[in-house]
């Protein structure tokens, strides 16, 4: 979800080779939703080892970081901590979301509308905590750095941006360059066709790389304008004016550039008064918490770990997964050579 400004912007396609040797700052939870959701049955029921256990989640994130890892990428995953407070509201919309599509999947299935059925699935993902255990101790078993962020991910991720220990940040939604982040990677975990939803229509999707500096000189607008757009048209911690979107709101920004201003104005045009603390809101956005990183360490592969925790534990193809921690090797050497296969670590 997050704030939608994706009208005003506008990315610049990449390819995964050009982030080679480039650390990224992974917006965890935003991909790992993404594969809960995609990566499913054909009538919408999660990917499950033998015992029922679902493992959509340990799926995406192994094959996934292994062809980042395979084109020289150096992922960085940023878990979220502590929610804000005004955070509440978007999770019991959510929450209501979920259990509404819980039983239209249901429906779909009893009448057999199995098409229907994966779409309204795919709505009904969970994380638990004991997926984010799960997780965290894959990637620490091939090697790759995990942090935990004090509050929102995608803020700690911004903070690591701007300190130049990550290239950029990586995650569907645009919060990132709310929070500050220099570079945004979109569709890092999304590749090849998509269908377009209601329509005989597919779409390629492919990488795209967001320059903060270059996108609010092209708009016109400070990043305390951008933050305002967000605003108006809505965050994940305020609902936003009725029928504002970002287009509208940028007008509105150029015109009345302070939030006293704006609010006076949605007041007397919308009838809209914000139920938020827009001020504080404001300022999380603007100086977040976050966990302080000095350095940001990579480890050699633990192939025997990972094979337990994929092959033994949740039934996956032991062939597969062999074949790709061998590739993931391959690559580091000859891409770097052994004496900087060192410096990878």
């Amino acid at each position: 979800m997050g704030v939608d400004i994706g009208d005003l912007v506008e990315p610049k396609t990449i390819s995964l080779s050009s982030l080679s040797n480039k650390t990224l700052a992974i917006d965890s939870f935003n991909v790992i939703y993404q594969f809960l959701a995609s990566i499913r049955q054909p009538d919408g029921t999660s990917l499950m080892d033998f015992k029922g256990n679902i493992t959509s989640h340990l799926s995406g994130l192994f094959y996934r970081t292994a062809r980042l890892l395979e084109n020289g990428i150096r992922p960085v995953y940023v878990f979220d901590g502590k929610a804000p407070k005004f955070k509440q509201g978007t999770q019991e919309k959510r929450a209501k979301t979920k259990k509404d599509a819980e039983e239209k999947w249901k429906k779909a299935l009893e009448e057999e509308r199995y098409d229907d059925a994966k779409k309204y699935a795919q709505a009904t993902s969970r994380l638990t905590q004991e997926m984010i255990e799960e997780a965290k101790e894959l990637l620490n078993y091939m090697g790759v750095p995990v942090i935990q962020a004090k509050s929102e991910g995608e803020a700690q991720s911004a903070v690591m941006v701007q300190k130049g220990l990550a290239h950029a940040a990586a995650s569907q939604d645009y919060d990132s360059l709310l929070f500050g982040a220099p570079i945004l990677v979109r569709n890092l975990s999304i590749s090849g066709k998509r269908k377009v939803p209601k329509k005989d229509k597919y779409i390629l999707i492919e990488p795209e790389e967001l320059n903060l500096s270059t996108s609010l000189k092209s708009i016109g607008i400070t990043r305390d304008q951008l933050i305002l757009i967000g605003i108006l048209s809505g965050t994940d911690f305020n609902k936003g004016v009725t029928r504002v979107g970002a287009k509208t709101a940028l007008k509105i920004v150029k015109e009345y550039p302070t939030f006293k201003k704006i609010e006076k104005y949605v007041k007397e045009k919308y009838n809209y008064e914000f139920e938020e603390n827009i001020e504080e809101i404001i300022d999380f956005f603007i100086n977040p918490p976050y966990l302080e990183v000095k350095k940001i360490n990579f480890n050699p592969m633990k192939s025997s770990a990972i094979i337990k925790l994929l092959c033994k534990d949740h039934d996956f193809s032991e062939d597969r997964v062999t074949r790709t921690i061998e590739n993931i090797e391959k690559m580091k050497k000859e891409v770097w050579g052994q004496s900087k296969l060192d410096k990878w670590f």
